[in-house]
């Protein structure tokens, strides 16, 4: 076994100790791992992770059900128009990307690099979320739930599109819509987000078993370092400051978005 697969391997029980320590973020690292490390082209890669995303995301969600943070009401309102999207995207939108997109300055950007592109550009945004003081809606007062169905069901569309693109399960995005439009208050937006993204990523991840060969015996290794990695996150979540490693892990993101942009185009 070679440096960079044991270093993928790694990756996977890295996402999960991430997503057991802040709740989120971990799942932006699954593309870069599975393409830099394993050496996997970044359309597989990007349909791994969902698989990858949404397992660990379910378990997540079925930690939070004994402890009635889910709002399933809220979830169900928001994850039917983003499983739709996401599936949509994988089954149709993504086979029918040219290999050859556009050519600019003597720079072809192909299908391969155009996907790890805009993830790179979902990577700086999702990082200055992570970074921003505003803590993604945790300053907000807690006030009565209420439903804004046609912002919430927009949203939806609009995360399912980006999910189905990069694979990544949209956190930084689902967590302040839940916070600003259903008026949620944030321990429960986190966990109903989560239940979300394990929806819409696993539905997304039928769109691609209908399009590709899925090396099962992988995916299942590499997920199940990462469940661990959860479990072994919210241990270490007892010892660790979550906000200042939320800001640190944010950093570190907006850097790797930033290289993979420049690696890609140079």
């Amino acid at each position: 076994m070679e440096i960079l697969e044991i270093l993928g391997y790694f990756g996977g029980l890295l996402i999960g100790v991430v997503l057991g320590l802040i709740g989120g973020g971990g799942s932006i690292l699954t593309v870069p791992v599975l393409v830099y490390l394993l050496a996997i082209n970044p359309v597989t890669a990007t349909a791994y992770s969902l698989f990858v995303v949404g397992t660990s995301s379910l378990v997540g969600a079925l930690r939070n059900i004994p402890k009635k943070l889910i709002d399933f009401r809220t979830g169900i309102v928001f994850a039917i128009p983003a499983f739709i999207a996401v599936y949509l995207t994988r089954k149709f939108l993504v086979p029918a990307i040219p290999e050859e997109i556009f050519t600019i300055s003597g720079i072809t950007i192909t299908k391969d690099i155009g996907i790890m592109i805009f993830f790179a550009i979902i990577m700086v945004v999702a990082a200055i979320s992570m970074i921003s003081e505003r803590d993604n809606g945790k300053n907000i007062k807690e006030e009565k739930v209420t439903y804004n169905y046609p912002l919430i069901i927009a949203e939806g569309i609009v995360v399912g599109l980006l999910t189905g693109i990069v694979g990544a399960g949209g956190g930084f995005l689902i967590i302040p819509a839940l916070v600003l439009l259903a008026k949620l208050p944030m321990k429960k937006a986190v966990a109903t987000s989560l239940l979300i993204i394990a929806i819409k990523s696993l539905i997304g991840f039928i769109g691609d078993v209908q399009n590709m060969e899925i090396d099962w015996i992988f995916l299942m290794i590499f997920t199940g370092l990462s469940i661990a990695g959860i479990w072994l996150g919210v241990y270490l979540n007892n010892f660790i400051n979550g906000k200042k490693l939320k800001t640190a892990f944010g950093w570190f993101v907006l850097l790797m978005g930033i290289y993979i942009i420049w690696k890609e185009l140079y």
